[in-house]
């Protein structure tokens, strides 16, 4: 526990940092209490079970290095998913392909599953429509490239690799 309230006030205290400016020793030191009080008062709210009720995941249970890759990672799809939509909108005929499609991601870990449905809402072009039980996704995609790409799982290697779950 005493693991995950450092990491958990040294990631609120770089955050008051980067949003306060302030430098002076007196502020320093108040955002130091106040990231440490915060972090001790949210660390059981942290704790997710999962599915089966057998284990406990953390959200602090994260390699950070990992998690920004990830997230530079999938700025970049993003990026690349933009550009497509405008494409698609500029054409004249708009060579759209709609599917719902279904697929099993078997994470055991509830964040894992959680961050994969916010990553395909995130991505223009698809929508999460439904998350039925054991981790079963349908999703809208706006074209067939774009389902094949997720029936292909990429994303769900990236998340696994972050949450060190197997795919």
């Amino acid at each position: 526990m005493v693991k995950y309230w450092i990491k958990g006030t040294v990631i609120l205290y770089i955050l008051w940092l980067m949003l306060s400016g302030k430098m002076e020793a007196k502020f320093l030191i108040v955002g130091l209490a106040a990231a440490g009080f915060i972090a001790w008062l949210c660390l059981k709210s942290l704790w997710i079970l999962n599915e089966k009720g057998d284990r406990t995941y953390s959200l602090l249970d994260v390699s950070l290095w990992r998690f920004f890759k990830y997230w530079l990672w999938l700025f970049k799809e993003i990026m690349k998913a933009s550009l497509d939509v405008a494409r698609l909108v500029i054409q004249p005929k708009m060579p759209v392909d709609p599917q719902i499609i279904e697929f099993e991601c078997k994470f055991d870990n509830p964040i894992a599953a959680t961050m994969l449905v916010n990553s395909i809402i995130l991505t223009p072009g698809t929508v999460t429509l439904d998350v039925l039980e054991g981790n079963h996704f349908v999703v809208h995609a706006l074209t067939y490239e774009v389902a094949k790409g997720l029936l292909e799982g990429e994303m769900q290697r990236h998340i696994a690799a972050v949450f060190g779950e197997s795919y």
